[in-house]
């Protein structure tokens, strides 16, 4: 190949000689922007789980700076699951094709690069470290976890390195897919029902931008089944080169058939008579690919937080109710879960120095989410599908009161689907908060 068939099958890429869709403006692209345009030439690596949006993103950012006045001749995108380079994917092809770049479109300053899907190039850590140590370019990576974190790609990513981990929608973003905007408090109250048809249609089927945008609710369970495979058999199967594919579809699916519930490799080990240590190798895999997440117990012991079991979630739901064993609804544990990943974004794009575990006491009182801002606790969090139930909410009011009291935190939440109040029990302020209300808050 070229360099003219170079940057013929380079151009549908980029915005040379077109304009591409961008799509809605995802709330990790002003962290994105921010760092590009930053003096410091720092990589921007775009991480996460299949199919939530790191190209998109990419290429968000670049828009940007083009409606800033960059020209469009400053810019490179190349994406390597391109099927004209599948025959050449190797640090030669890379080395012609940003040549051929530099030798036709002739850039006037320092370049934004982006290297989409670059795992699929051996050894491509080499290349960007030389293109970031000679200050050539400014360079957005995107990639799976699974890839650009594993262990021999680790010095690329160290130094002047910012990840941003990308999930499914929040569902912000979520309701922004379908144009529904907020101005006023009054707006929100009266597009309530709205809103709460929303969410339940996002905690059945999840945040995957492809699967908001599709219709047909048979297709959308099809399609997330198909990114759930598709992450166990090219993110974790290959990459890992596993060979006992029957148990790792075991472990991970018992994982999304128990979301929200505490796990110990021993307890899994015993259940799915699956050895232990394989119990601990596959649930590294599997988290490494972001599929799932833990969170660990509360305790100011790190040796009892490490020794205690985890909780785990799901990064999307839709997953969840596609993948994992269903014999009842569980509106209560689907509702810690996206949660668990309100709290999971936060931390990244709002408070790095914000952490969140789970209580559990002695007793056996459990409360949902320890938030712990610094060396403080600053709230703790209950999440009731139905906290009308007089036994329910006897039961969390207690957990979150003895929990109150032992960490001393007076900022008490019960997140509901749908009951707000504010009431004062043994002396506590508690205050009853609408999911819906609580993710757009």
């Amino acid at each position: 190949m070229n360099e003219s068939q170079i940057i013929q099958t380079l151009s549908g890429w980029n915005f040379w000689d077109r304009q591409l869709p961008t799509g809605k403006p995802r709330v990790y692209c002003k962290t994105a922007r921010r760092y590009i345009k930053s003096k410091s030439n720092i990589r921007v690596v775009n991480s996460g789980i299949r199919r939530s949006g790191k190209t998109t993103l990419a290429r968000q950012t670049v828009k940007t700076m083009l409606d800033k006045g960059l020209d469009v001749k400053n810019t490179l995108i190349i994406n390597f699951e391109e099927p004209a380079f599948a025959e050449t994917l190797n640090l030669n092809l890379l080395t012609k094709v940003y040549e051929s770049y530099r030798n036709i479109l002739e850039p006037d300053r320092t370049p934004i690069i982006v290297f989409d899907e670059i795992q699929e190039i051996p050894k491509w850590e080499k290349f960007v470290r030389s293109l970031q140590e000679k200050n050539e370019a400014k360079l957005i990576v995107t990639g799976s976890s699974s890839a650009l974190l594993s262990g021999e790609f680790a010095t690329v990513l160290t130094g002047r390195t910012v990840e941003i981990n990308m999930h499914p929608l929040s569902f912000s973003e979520y309701l922004a897919f379908f144009d529904m905007e907020f101005k006023t408090k009054a707006d929100l109250i009266l597009k309530k029902n709205q809103v709460l048809k929303m969410l339940r249609q996002y905690m059945e089927f999840g945040g995957f931008p492809e699967i908001a945008l599709e219709t047909d609710d048979v297709l959308k369970s099809e399609i997330t089944r198909k990114i759930y495979d598709d992450i166990l058999f090219k993110d974790i199967v290959k990459r890992w080169s596993i060979k006992n594919i029957g148990k790792l579809e075991t472990v991970s699916r018992y994982y999304t058939s128990n979301i929200s519930s505490p796990i110990t490799f021993n307890r899994i080990s015993k259940f799915l008579n699956i050895p232990v240590k394989t119990v601990e190798i596959y649930s590294k895999y599997i988290e490494k690919s972001d599929l799932i997440f833990f969170v660990k117990r509360f305790s100011f012991s790190v040796k009892e937080q490490e020794n205690s079991p985890r909780k785990v979630y799901s990064i999307d739901t839709g997953i969840v109710n596609s993948t994992g064993f269903r014999f009842r609804e569980n509106h209560g544990h689907l509702m810690e879960n996206i949660v668990a990943v309100h709290l999971k974004i936060k931390k990244f794009l709002e408070n790095p120095l914000m952490d969140f575990y789970y209580y559990k006491d002695y007793s056996q009182n459990e409360v949902d989410f320890v938030v712990k801002d610094g060396l403080k606790v600053s709230q703790l969090i209950q999440v009731c599908y139905d906290i009308e139930n007089p036994d329910t909410k006897e039961r969390e009011l207690k957990a979150l009161i003895k929990a109150s009291r032992e960490l001393k935190c007076d900022d008490l939440v019960v997140i509901t689907w749908d009951y707000e109040a504010n009431e004062v029990f043994k002396s506590k302020n508690i205050s009853y908060t609408p999911l819906w209300k609580w993710l757009l808050s």
